[in-house]
């Protein structure tokens, strides 16, 4: 019986927190599997999923990368993922077309900030993972207190199913627990010699085979059935049952090594292919189409759908990135895009490697790709059969947070400023470009300090214009704190001909999100409702009030900032036999809100941000006294291997340069990353 191909196609990303080893672990993967023929090093900027200048010169990865490469007869098409917050959004759209994923973890911080949020990511995604305990070799570095943060900070299942040979610098390799064998790696080695256990390690290895063992069969039918006659697992049944709690989501294998010293990763991509799921078993693929909902199994032979889920544009061509959900898309094929309702046609289709490219005539359900010649598509675009339509749920956009003003130092090179913005914006959806209404500055608005850094710097280098660019300001909201009750708002034109009428009488009070919304956690959102009866406003002239409300959102009272976190309640309302119309209450929705907004008690919101401080222990009083100066609010402070790892809630806008005065402070011993936490009142002192 023939296999299905699809069953050696693996699509996964690397996720961790930033400086935890993703990159060094892709990189490893790369040359083992014979994609690349020499070692790349971050630190000398010779890797090849960081081919961007501005990463190999600041040694974060920025924008995620996609590689493909194969091992033991499998396709692995893996997508490098940023570990800085200002490029979450990076992660989240690759989540989005991913069916696995390889969380890094350092052995020595164990789980950090962003190596939380990204695993917050997948879990909405329902992504399953495996997890690797990298940095094995460091000082301190402590598989089983890596594992315990994991699962205090995470909250799954951990199956640990290695054992480390040797401690920190003295780390050369692993026993295999579900095989009980030993890999250790000589130095200089690319390959591991495989051999029994050691002596010194069999009777520890034992009893951690054991430990996995009951954790596997407590939640494994099959497992626990052999455990019950047998006592024991035989390989193949603890393997087979570790990929089933796999794909489920109801544990996490667990492993360890040291990417920088190439040791761990060949079992690293074992269980990559043992235990993460293929395109085949994960669910097929919803859509909709006029209402009704869809499904697209993974199949070549079914309907062509594809998702847009990054795009590059270059003055040479545009570079979309697609994730081949079912069907087949070949070279010249002409394809329907069900957002913007027209059709595309594939130019050339390309294998992916970072920034070098290997040309294809088709690809296949579970194909992960690039194509070019789309003129219009945009990440999260749907590509689909013109004759089968399909519209996929794109990946969700963060909302921009932070930004500056820019200009042209010339005059002359305004457009050509404009066109390079455009392009931005074309590639991040998370990037936003507005132009303020009263000062007619060029706004550009994104989810960092660092990530408007970078956008500039792309503008500089890429498109050769000088600009200057103004203080960074952060998102303000607005929000209502007491509201009123019965406003009655009366809006009557008349000028000739049909005129407006329209009466309405409104309730607004302050709203909170329940916990499953996807609020900014200061009550964000807005909800509208009406108890009118009797039919005084009929159920058309209601639609066209929330509207008109929705409109009134954009800009509050306080200083124009969007409004959120209320509830508006159409109580009551009057109607005219011939001047009333949708128009009339639109506009009467919108004015009555704004001025039942200026009569209400309004909140001014700022976002603020969880930081946390890692600062050697001569250094937590400063550190204090300077969170406190910019009305942080400690929240934790743990000793950490001869450091105090602080953690505080601190608004955004007071951590514009904190890098400089944490360095400063610190004799630049001192790091620290942030992470979005919502929004939460700004004192008086800060309305701007």
């Amino acid at each position: 019986m023939r296999t299905n191909p699809l069953t050696t196609v693996r699509n996964l990303g690397i996720l961790a927190h930033v400086d935890a080893g993703k990159t060094t672990v892709t990189e490893r993967i790369l040359y083992l599997t014979g994609t690349t023929h020499k070692r790349g090093e971050v630190h000398d900027g010779t890797t090849v999923t960081d081919f961007d200048p501005q990463e190999r010169d600041r040694g974060i990865t920025i924008f995620a990368a996609a590689v493909s490469c194969a091992w033991a007869g499998h396709r692995i098409n893996l997508i490098d993922t940023p570990g800085h917050v200002d490029f979450a959004d990076e992660v989240e759209r690759s989540l989005r077309v991913l069916d696995g994923a390889v969380a890094v973890f350092d052995a020595v911080a164990g789980v950090e900030p962003q190596s939380e949020s990204v695993w917050r990511q997948a879990d909405r995604h329902g992504v399953p993972r495996i997890a690797f305990v990298n940095k094995m070799d460091r000082a301190g570095a402590d598989l089983d207190a890596a594992v315990a943060s994991i699962r205090e900070r995470l909250h799954p299942v951990p199956l640990v199913v290695q054992l480390p040979i040797g401690t920190e610098d003295g780390f050369t390799g692993v026993v295999d627990l579900p095989r009980m064998r030993a890999l250790v790696w000589a130095d200089g080695a690319d390959a591991a010699e495989e051999g029994p256990v050691p002596g010194t390690l069999r009777e520890e290895a034992a009893r951690r085979r054991r430990v996995l063992e009951e954790a596997v069969a407590e939640r494994h039918p099959g497992a626990l059935e052999e455990f019950c006659d047998r006592e024991t697992l035989t390989a193949a049944t603890l393997t087979g049952a570790l990929r089933d709690l796999t794909r489920t989501g109801d544990g996490v294998v667990v492993l360890c090594g040291s990417a920088y010293r190439n040791r761990g990763v060949e079992p690293l991509l074992d269980a990559v292919v043992a235990y993460l799921p293929s395109p085949l078993d994960v669910p097929p693929v919803r859509g909709t189409h006029d209402g009704a909902e869809r499904e697209r199994p993974a199949d070549p032979a079914a309907p062509m759908a594809a998702l847009a889920f990054k795009v590059n544009a270059t003055p040479t061509g545009r570079l979309t990135y697609l994730r081949v959900y079912s069907g087949t898309i070949g070279k010249g094929d002409t394809v329907w895009d069900a957002g913007t309702r027209r059709t595309e046609r594939i130019g050339r289709i390309l294998r992916v490697r970072a920034d070098r490219h290997d040309p294809l005539e088709r690809a296949v359900a579970g194909d992960i790709v690039a194509v070019v010649g789309l003129k219009t598509a945009r990440a999260g675009s749907t590509l689909c059969a013109p004759g089968a339509p399909l519209l996929l749920e794109p990946p969700g956009v963060a909302e921009p947070v932070v930004h500056v003003a820019v200009e042209a130092r010339r005059s002359t090179e305004t457009d050509r400023l404009a066109a390079a913005l455009a392009r931005l914006t074309e590639e991040d959806p998370s990037l936003a470009v507005r132009t303020d209404p009263e000062t007619a500055q060029t706004v550009l608005s994104g989810m960092g300090e660092l990530h408007l850094e970078v956008a500039v710097e792309r503008v500089r280098r890429e498109y050769g214009l000088e600009v200057t660019v103004g203080r960074p300001g952060v998102a303000y909201r607005e929000t209502v704190g007491e509201g009123v009750t019965g406003f009655v708002h009366r809006h009557v034109k008349q000028d000739g001909g049909s005129g407006q009428f329209a009466h309405i009488v409104l309730d607004v009070e302050p709203w909170e999100q329940d916990a499953d919304g996807d609020g900014d956690g200061a009550g964000g959102g807005f909800v509208f409702r009406s108890t009118v009866v009797g039919g005084r406003v009929p159920q058309e002239y209601v639609r066209a009030v929330e509207a008109g409300c929705r409109d009134a959102l954009a800009e509050g009272p306080l200083g124009g900032h969007p409004v959120t976190g209320l509830r508006v309640t159409l109580t009551d309302g009057q109607t005219h036999v011939k001047d009333s119309s949708d128009t009339a209450f639109r506009t009467a929705g919108r004015f009555g809100l704004r001025d039942a907004l200026r009569a209400s008690g309004m909140i001014l919101l700022e976002p603020v941000v969880e930081v946390t401080v890692t600062v050697p222990e001569d250094g937590v009083g400063g550190v204090l006294g300077d969170l406190a100066a910019r009305r942080g609010r400690v929240t934790g402070s743990d000793p950490r291997g001869g450091a105090v790892v602080v953690t505080a809630t601190v608004p955004l806008a007071e951590l514009f340069g904190y890098a400089t005065r944490l360095r400063s402070r610190t004799q630049g011993r001192g790091t620290f990353t942030a992470r979005p936490t919502g929004y939460a009142p700004a004192p008086a002192a800060v309305v701007r």
